[in-house]
């Protein structure tokens, strides 16, 4: 059997694997030791060959980016700003009509700034904002979808752990991707922001602003709230796009500014900073894993011939730049529908990144659509991460999954329609 057929060989299997229920790093280091031993005809090879891609993945320094980044957003979400920042945004929002839907959109997309992860802001703002907007009048579908929906401006909005994951997969700039992702962050911010207003006007039975005094944001000067997070977000994505510090500089920042500024606040003791360092780093060893397994894949795949098959298949069929990124993000979407976000940009950048580079794409604007791509399978079903994760934080309240669905599809749809702009409009992602 040809190298190539090999290459081909493996992405079937590697898809039989993750169907099956096979953690996908697992099946990544598998099927791509297999093929390098079936490549080679030697299994020590092989071994070898695993053995040193495991090493030289995580063994960089920017991979350092990576448990700073998420030890800074744990600590914010533990400390309660989170909360405090809803209230802020809220405050400020209250006479838009669907005020505090778009307070939390707001809101959730500040928190991107400190956070980078879209499960953090899921989980914040189901136990803060769903309650008040149903309190508030609002149909619980409405309220459910809002939440889910304006949750994945968490990876989009830098500093995202995607980001930096596609980042150090692809040895792209992490400060290229965070200036990259401003512009399809803020977009889709607004077009939420737009929608909900549209809602307002035309559809006010469904969010009914019964009570404008909001319990959560009664206090007067609460729109000072948000200052913390203001500060954190300016220290850090400040300094990196100031040239101050590195984007690993810059997470080094930015945790111990969080950690400060939850001790001055008196947020957190010692036994909350050891539960969050902790779970830093049960993320970061998952984070590992993922990426040994996409560096053995990607080295596989190399050595089987496969992207350059991909490369000459795409230059030969004229599907183009821009047909190819609707291709692309089509295949991203249905990953997504399977696997988390962070698989799927693990699974699908090493096969797409090579034929971006040849058809003349630029490295940021792929990784941002890839990135793109991913998210909008947080929403979608049967797997939707975002999704299950509201749910079982509202699974009190008798909220059931399908009712999670039902209210974020319009917002789903919202996501398609700037993900179609992002793809045919590049300087929405290279303005900066």
């Amino acid at each position: 059997m040809s190298a190539l057929a090999i290459g081909y060989l493996s992405l079937a299997l590697i898809g039989l694997l993750i169907y099956s229920g096979m953690h996908v790093a697992v099946a990544l280091a598998v099927v791509s030791l297999l093929g390098v031993w079936a490549i080679t005809g030697h299994f020590w090879l092989g071994m070898t060959y695993v053995m040193q891609a495991a090493s030289d993945s995580i063994a960089e320094y920017t991979f350092g980016v990576v448990p700073l980044f998420v030890l800074m957003g744990l600590a914010f979400s533990e400390s309660g700003f989170g909360r405090d920042m809803f209230a802020g945004v809220s405050q400020l929002t209250r006479r838009l009509p669907a005020g505090l839907g778009v307070g939390t959109v707001i809101a959730n997309a500040l928190f991107a700034t400190v956070t980078g992860v879209s499960i953090a802001s899921a989980a914040v703002f189901s136990r803060v904002a769903i309650p008040e907007m149903v309190r508030s009048g609002y149909n619980q579908r409405l309220a459910l979808g809002i939440v889910v929906g304006s949750s994945v401006l968490g990876m989009l909005i830098p500093p995202s752990l995607l980001m930096i994951l596609f980042a150090i997969l692809t040895d792209t700039s992490i400060g290229a991707l965070f200036a990259g992702g401003v512009g399809p962050g803020l977009l889709l911010t607004l077009a939420y922001c737009v929608y909900l207003v549209g809602l307002g006007y035309l559809r006010p039975e469904l969010l009914n602003e019964k009570a404008r005094d909001l319990r959560i944001a009664e206090r007067k000067g609460n729109a000072l709230l948000i200052i913390p997070s203001l500060l954190l977000a300016a220290c850090v994505l400040g300094g990196i796009y100031g040239g101050i510090f590195t984007p690993t500089e810059a997470g080094a920042v930015g945790a111990l500014a969080a950690l400060l500024l939850a001790l001055a606040a008196r947020r957190m003791g010692l036994a909350s900073i050891w539960r969050i360092s902790v779970q830093t780093g049960h993320i970061t060893a998952a984070v590992c894993f993922l990426i040994i397994g996409a560096t053995v894949y990607s080295g596989m795949l190399s050595l089987s011939g496969l992207p350059t098959s991909i490369v000459e298949f795409a230059t030969s069929s004229g599907v183009g730049p821009v047909g190819f990124l609707f291709l692309f993000s089509a295949v991203v979407i249905v990953l997504g529908t399977i696997l988390d976000s962070g698989s799927t940009i693990l699974v699908s950048a090493p096969l797409g990144y090579p034929v971006a580079l040849h058809l003349g794409i630029d490295p940021i604007h792929f990784g941002l659509v890839t990135i793109f791509g991913a998210e909008v399978g947080l929403l979608t079903p049967p797997f939707g991460l975002t999704a299950f994760v509201v749910q079982a934080t509202m699974k009190d309240e008798g909220v059931k999954l399908n009712d999670v669905w039902r209210g974020s599809f319009p917002f789903l749809l919202v996501m398609i329609v700037i993900l179609a702009l992002i793809i045919l409009f590049p300087q929405i992602v290279l303005f900066l």
